[in-house]
């Protein structure tokens, strides 16, 4: 099954209301001779019917006419018609002219227009025999009108298999617009294949159409393959432009240049893309106020520049415009749409500020401060209350001493010109000051930043009072002597009355003086010394010893000041030895540097010189000094020195010949670190000062240690005998025979169970003093209250303990005289000794 062609197998060409193809003949002579449009026998308005090229016509032409007022030309040689026409004869003609003014010429191309009648062939064929062969079928491109007026039903062409030819074949067809939505918009005849429209169609709905057509037999086999059809839908410009915006909001700068971006417009149109009916154009319609044109539009992409820089906006504020955007590249019979531009003019800083007059006048009162003296109006035309119409004030000239501020009310942009320090009438009965003022923002013009406008004088009259004295300079200066002998006079603080310029009639008072050391003569304000200076006692010393001054007048008006004295130093104080004490660890420490320090002035200071005085000969053969630098020097030792604390006087004299004699406690140790010594030190101080309590200690110690001799030897001797059953009540009694009541009673356990005519020491084993009686003393153990132990004195002798039950059984004692008793402790004392100074 084949598409009508050479073989006219498809009996329609195309629907009456389609654009039909535009067929021009390719010799280039005869294109500016005759175009030939085939077209339907209706044509309705405002549609194209064909397109003829104009530019291998006539290239240079500016201006195109048509003969025939049906039908209008565009510049791209589209030709629509104006209106509906209805071609009676099946040939209409037409002529084109084509004009170049320029060049005085001119051509013409005759149009002629052929409208066909369509003969639909029906087939009849009955055979029931189908033979199979190769079947060839296409669809010619076909196309429909949107919104096409009909009538309808609306043919569209005529599909027919070749199978048809031989055998009675059915047509039908599915797809959108058949059996899918929108329904039943297309069906095709069965027995002849004429495909139609039953209704008008939106192209913005549906663009194409894409149905399958069928040809079978009448006992349903398939004579060919399903045929896909294609049915376009032609564009009409039925669709405005439409901007996305009804109303857009722009802003500039009123001192923008030429061709600034304001903002850009964009409109939209549903119609075909890539046509004219979607080629947008755009302008300005009308602008609000209408003079001076200030804007204009791009007309391909909607951008909104400025065409004069003539923006003011304190002349205009805001503008509107009435935007237009037409569909057909602008073209007069083209679909139109409008809508609203309002552009703000935004304040610049091109207005400068200006004074309302040029000079002012003021008057303060002499003494006179933190007063406001004048407010300064100015104007400014740009936008109240922004950065471009604030302005700030500057003095310019007049105020080198700082006597006046000036600051603007936020308010209302005023200038308030304020005295923050007094005035003097004596001095300056007025003052003229320059005042500058501009905008806080930059100005935007090229202009200067101060002119003859924004400058103003102020003329300050000071008037005149009768004052108080004057303590001027604030601080006045004195010299003097340290150890100034009490009662010297020397040269006060002076004030003076500043309408007669000097002190007479002046009187003087003293409001502070930290040491007391002056009192002031109250008519000529002299100070006179109460006390002996001091200039070390004052912290710190180089400072000036202040004293504060109340100078007041015959109607008793005063003012202070300030009498700085410096108290110049002598040579009364001689240098001083930091330490007191010191510690050297031999052998690995072989010196120690001695430090001194002078309170007076350097001048009467270092450097210092160090001696030792006429010191024993111990000390001076074992010690010597050797200088460091200025204030230092170095305490040695020789290497016989023994381990032990020396008393080492030090003499140091001032360059001056001021000297002082420091006795220096120097602890020569035994020790790595002389921390170890400090802490060995502490502790002897303690312990090792009182002797007699550390030979006690030791004693008790070493009577603890006979007596676990003795226990250990009655062990030994009786081989297995047990001790009485009441050992642990034994009391062992310190018999002082010197001082017989001052014994002590302990139990055997250590703890203290009586004493006599003594106070308790807590522990047992400590040993009262004076033990000496005769050369011996005595030391016993009782048993009970009658029964005695007494110990034999020998020596390789064994210590029995013998069991006393009940009775008075007495057993032998022994004595021990003192010179055995010394001859024991003394060399142990000795190593307790040693071993303390070690630690």
């Amino acid at each position: 099954m084949a598409a009508a062609g050479p073989r006219r197998s498809v009996r329609g060409a195309a629907c009456r209301q389609l654009l039909l193809t535009l067929v021009i003949f390719s010799l280039a002579g005869e294109a500016c001779k005759k175009v030939i449009l085939d077209v339907p026998s209706k044509l309705e308005a405002d549609k194209i019917i064909g397109r003829v090229n104009l530019e291998e016509c006539f290239r240079s032409a500016d201006l195109i006419q048509s003969s025939d007022p049906d039908f209008r030309v565009l510049s791209d040689g589209s030709v629509y018609t104006a209106r509906a026409v209805v071609l009676s004869d099946e040939k209409r003609s037409f002529t084109i002219w084509l004009s170049d003014k320029r060049k005085q010429k001119q051509k013409e191309v005759t149009v002629l227009l052929e409208h066909q009648k369509k003969v639909l062939k029906t087939r009849h064929t009955r055979e029931t025999v189908l033979r199979r062969a190769k079947r060839r079928w296409a669809p010619i491109p076909c196309s429909m009108q949107e919104n096409s007026l009909g009538p309808f039903p609306l043919f569209l062409q005529q599909v027919e298999s070749d199978a048809a030819q031989n055998y009675t074949v059915f047509y039908s067809i599915s797809g959108r617009g058949v059996d899918q939505e929108p329904l039943n918009l297309f069906y095709i005849e069965r027995d002849t294949g004429n495909l139609f429209c039953t209704q008008p169609v939106d192209r913005e709905e549906y663009d194409v159409f894409d149905l399958i057509a069928y040809a079978s037999t009448a006992d349903g086999y398939s004579a060919d393959l399903p045929l896909p059809l294609p049915i376009r839908v032609e564009d009409e410009n039925d669709n405005h432009p439409v901007f996305t915006e009804a109303i857009y909001n722009f802003e500039v700068s009123e001192s923008s240049r030429l061709g600034t971006t304001v903002g850009v417009v964009c409109a939209t149109d549903r119609d075909e893309p890539d046509t004219m009916h979607t080629r947008l154009k755009y302008s300005i319609l009308q602008q609000t106020p209408r003079s001076p044109g200030l804007f204009s539009v791009h007309p391909s992409t909607g951008v909104i520049t400025t065409v004069s820089h003539y923006l003011d906006r304190e002349v205009v504020d805001k503008y509107s415009l009435i935007m237009k955007v037409q569909d057909m590249d602008g073209q007069f019979f083209g679909l139109i749409g409008t809508s609203t531009c309002i552009i703000t003019v935004t304040d610049s800083n091109d207005n400068a500020p200006t004074f309302r007059q040029n000079a002012y006048e003021a008057f303060v009162e002499e003494n006179a401060f933190n007063v406001e003296i004048l407010r300064i109006p100015v104007e400014d035309k740009d936008l109240i209350n922004t950065a471009n119409w604030r302005v700030n004030f500057t003095i310019l000239k007049g105020n080198e001493n700082g006597h006046f501020k000036i600051s603007t009310d936020k308010e209302t942009n005023e200038g308030v010109l304020c005295v923050v320090k007094p005035l003097n009438y004596e001095e300056n009965h007025q003052v003229n000051l320059e005042i500058g003022v501009n905008n806080e923002a930059p100005f935007t013009r090229d202009i200067p930043r101060v002119t003859a406008l924004n400058r103003a004088l102020v003329t300050v009259h000071v008037r005149d009072l009768d004052e108080g004295p004057e303590c001027t300079p604030a601080a006045q200066y004195v010299r003097i002597k340290e150890n100034l002998a009490v009662g010297s006079k020397i040269n006060g603080y002076k004030a003076y009355d500043p309408e007669t310029r000097n002190g007479n009639g002046l009187r003087y008072k003293k409001l502070h003086d930290p040491k007391g050391w002056i009192t002031i003569d109250e008519i000529s304000g002299s100070i006179i010394t109460s006390k002996i200076l001091d200039r070390e006692v004052e912290t710190p010393k180089n400072e000036l010893y202040n004293i504060t001054v109340l100078a007041i007048d015959k109607d008793n008006r005063s003012c202070t000041g300030t009498l700085a004295v410096d108290i110049e130093d002598v040579n009364d104080n001689p240098p001083e030895i930091l330490q007191e004490y010191v510690v050297i660890c031999k052998p690995k420490m072989g010196y120690t540097d001695i430090l001194a320090v002078d309170p007076d002035e350097p001048v009467h200071g270092a450097p210092f010189y160090f001696s030792l005085p006429n010191t024993s000969p111990e000390i001076s053969r074992l010690w010597s000094l050797t200088k460091v630098n200025d204030t230092a020097a170095r305490l040695s030792y020789q290497k016989n020195a023994g381990f032990q604390e020396y008393t080492i006087p030090i003499t140091v004299k001032d360059r001056a010949g001021q000297a002082a004699t420091k006795l220096l406690r120097v602890n020569l140790c035994e020790c790595t670190h002389p921390a170890q010594c400090r802490v060995t030190s502490r502790s002897a101080g303690v312990v090792l000062g009182k002797w007699a309590i550390l030979a006690i200690l030791l004693g008790i110690a070493l009577l603890f240690s006979v007596l676990l001799t003795l226990v250990c030897g009655v062990f030994g001797a009786t081989k297995g005998k047990r001790f009485p059953e009441d050992l642990a009540q034994q009391n062992l009694i310190i018999s002082n025979t010197e001082a017989p009541g001052d014994d002590r009673v302990c139990s055997a356990n250590g703890f203290m169970t009586q004493t006599a005519n003594n106070s308790s020491q807590g522990f047992c084993g400590t040993m009262g003093s004076g033990m000496k009686n005769g050369g011996q003393e005595t030391i016993e153990m009782m048993k009970g209250g009658n029964q005695t132990l007494e110990s034999c004195r020998g020596a390789g002798h064994h210590h029995t303990l013998d069991s006393c039950r009940g009775g008075h059984t007495e057993v032998d004692n022994c004595r021990y005289t003192y010179s055995e008793w010394h001859s024991f402790t003394q060399p142990r004392l000795g190593e307790e000794s040693i071993r303390g100074h070690t630690g």
